[in-house]
């Protein structure tokens, strides 16, 4: 998905959160238990365009087997602690979106729930219980790309993560190739319109052939 590095759009693009999956199960792909899903380079140089990219590449990995592209990569000392992609309707698990998974394997690679200094980055703006679960594990730096107008807890509908009456707060960086990971998940859902509605009428066929 190449794209030029300052291509970032100057307004957030809104698009409605569906759900992931559970690290622990034994269907989740292996890259998601401690291998990286991507062949890394150097990241020493990686700016937030760069790893906005590399979260854009692991919602593809949701996306190829029918989840909701969202992808998200925790990162510390511009390396890659952990990461994670949405498999939740596969998983039947409300509670396990891309973050979480991330997060989880974080604990795990860091042997500590507190991942201090860290920074996630995701493809769409957190819902309250992923902003939630990053205020509990101490994230430093939450970096998004497309806004979520409807149920996002970084601060378009809720802001979770900022919230003063909490004991801890997350720098907020927005907007990283919003377009394009917008895109990703609108495109996602109109292709599934159209398979259900290909799918309706193909069923209707057949009983008017009985």
């Amino acid at each position: 998905m190449p794209m030029a590095k300052n291509n970032v759009p100057t307004a957030p693009c809104s698009v409605s959160r569906a759900q992931s999956s559970i690290v622990n199960s034994p269907t989740v792909p292996k890259s998601q238990k401690g291998e990286n899903a991507l062949p890394l380079k150097n990241t020493a140089d990686y700016n937030d365009q760069d790893w906005m990219q590399y979260a854009l590449a692991l919602a593809d990995k949701a996306e190829a087997v029918g989840e909701i592209p969202v992808g998200a990569v925790l990162v510390k000392s511009n390396e890659v602690i952990a990461e994670g992609w949405n498999l939740s309707i596969l998983e039947h698990n409300a509670c396990a979106h891309a973050e979480i998974i991330a997060i989880t394997n974080a604990g795990k690679v860091l042997e500590n729930y507190r991942l201090i200094d860290c920074t996630l980055y995701v493809t769409l703006e957190p819902c309250p219980m992923c902003a939630g679960a990053l205020v509990h594990a101490r994230i430093k730096r939450l970096v998004y790309g497309a806004g979520d107008y409807k149920t996002g807890a970084a601060g378009s509908v809720f802001d979770l993560v900022r919230n003063e009456h909490l004991n801890h707060q997350i720098e907020v960086t927005s907007g990283i190739y919003a377009e394009q990971c917008a895109t990703k998940i609108s495109d996602f859902f109109r292709r599934r319109r159209k398979e259900k509605k290909a799918l309706k009428q193909a069923n209707k066929g057949d009983k008017d052939n009985v």
